[in-house]
C-alpha cells in the first residue's frame, strides 16, 4: 500500500529556562493513502507536538527538530524552508486545530478565511472563491451557507465553528488531514455529526487522516490503525482490532481499563493508571513507563525497549515482556 507520510526517528525539543524538554524522542510511524490513523495517549505524551512538527508550526526557537525525517510523498519536510511549507500547508496537508475559537481569526468573516486558501493555492478569483466557500459550508452542514459565509466566528456556535474549521482545512482538497482533538469541546450529538462528516469526506475525497484524540470511542468508530504514545515515544501500534482486543503494552492495557464500558457492571469502579508520566526535562534511561508498571523488571530501568513485532508485522509493542528473548518466548 502506498505511504503518503512516513515519520522516521523524529526528535523534537524545547529549550526553556529550566533546561531542554525532550518532547518527542524518536517517533516512528506511517500513514497509508486513504487511511485513518489515530495517535492516542495522555496529555503531554507528544501527540500535538508531533502533528505540529509535521506542519512545521513549532516556533523555533524555543523549539528545535533535533533529528529525524518527515517524508510526505517522498519529500523530507524537515528540510523545507518556511516559504516552501507555505505552499504545502492548506494545499497538500490540512489541519483541524483543537480549539476553533482560538484558531479562527475573529476579525475576518468565515467566508474570507475559507477563501484565503482558495485564492492563494488555487488561483481563484474572489467571486469564484466565495462561491466555493458557500459550497463548502453547505457540504459541512452549515445551515443557510449563503448568509453564514458573511458572518464572523463569534456568531457561530461551537459545533458550527468546528464545521467551519473543517471547511477551511478541506478547501483545497488536501491529500492528508491532521485533526487535533476535533471533537473535544463539543457535546456528544455534535461529536457524532462531525465524525460522520469526516468519514464521509474521507470516503468521497480519498483523504488520509491523522486523528489525535483522548477518546478511544472515537478511535474505534473512525480509524484503521492506532499509534499509542507515552513520554514522547511510540510504545505500541497496530490495527484497531489488535489494539482494542489484544493490547500488549501495559500502558495500552491501562488506558483501555480506565474507559467506561456499557457491557460491565455499572457499580464496578474504573481502574486508573496510578502515578504520573516522567519528567521530560530528565527523561528516564530505560522504559518511561517503568515507575507506573506493575510488571516492571530490572532491565526496564536500565535499557529502553525497541518496538518488536507481536503476532504479525502490523502489531508492534515496545515492552521487554514482548521481546523475543523474554522468558517463555521462542
Amino acid at each position: 500500500m502506498e505511504r503518503i507520510l512516513e515519520v522516521k526517528d523524529l526528535h523534537v525539543s524545547f529549550h526553556t529556562y529550566a533546561g531542554e524538554v525532550q518532547a518527542v524522542r524518536g517517533v516512528n510511524f506511517h500513514v497509508n493513502k486513504g487511511e485513518a490513523v489515530a495517535i492516542v495517549g495522555e496529555s503531554g505524551c507528544g501527540k500535538s507536538v508531533t502533528s505540529q512538527t509535521i506542519m512545521k508550526l513549532i516556533p523555533m526557537p524555543p523549539g528545535e527538530i533535533k533529528k529525524g525525517q518527515i517524508l510526505f510523498q517522498g519529500d523530507d519536510l524537515v528540510k523545507k524552508s518556511n516559504k516552501e511549507m507555505e505552499s504545502i500547508r492548506g494545499k497538500d496537508i490540512g489541519m483541524i486545530f483543537q480549539d476553533p475559537m482560538t484558531s479562527l481569526n475573529p476579525t475576518m468573516t468565515i467566508g474570507n478565511q475559507i477563501m484565503e486558501g482558495l485564492i492563494k493555492h488555487q488561483n481563484m478569483s474572489k467571486a469564484a472563491a466565495k462561491t466555493r466557500a458557500v459550497e463548502l459550508l453547505e457540504i459541512v452542514g452549515i445551515p443557510q451557507p449563503d448568509r453564514r459565509v458573511n458572518q464572523y466566528p463569534h456568531e457561530f456556535s461551537g459545533g458550527m465553528r468546528q464545521r467551519a474549521m473543517i471547511a477551511i482545512s478541506l478547501a483545497c482538497s488536501p491529500k492528508l488531514l491532521i485533526a487535533d482533538e476535533p471533537t473535544t469541546a463539543l457535546d456528544v450529538t455534535i461529536q457524532a455529526q462531525i465524525l460522520d462528516l469526516m468519514k464521509d469526506l474521507q470516503k468521497k475525497m480519498g483523504t488520509s487522516i491523522i486523528l489525535i484524540t483522548h477518546d478511544l470511542g472515537v478511535v474505534a468508530e473512525m480509524c484503521d490503525r492506532v499509534v499509542v504514545m507515552y513520554a514522547g515515544k511510540v510504545i505500541e501500534e497496530g490495527t484497531v482490532d489488535e489494539i482494542f482486543y489484544n493490547p500488549q503494552h501495559p500502558y495500552t492495557k491501562g488506558l483501555l481499563r480506565s474507559v467506561p464500558r456499557l457491557d460491565l457492571d455499572r457499580d464496578e469502579p474504573l481502574t486508573p493508571i496510578f502515578g504520573t508520566p516522567p519528567d521530560l526535562l530528565r527523561p528516564p534511561v530505560g522504559c518511561g513507563f517503568t515507575a507506573r508498571c506493575e510488571n516492571a523488571m530490572r532491565v526496564c530501568q536500565e535499557i529502553d525497549p525497541e518496538l518488536n513485532d507481536v503476532n504479525g508485522p502490523s502489531h508492534r509493542a515496545a515492552c521487554w515482556l514482548q521481546h523475543p528473548l523474554a522468558q517463555g518466548r521462542s
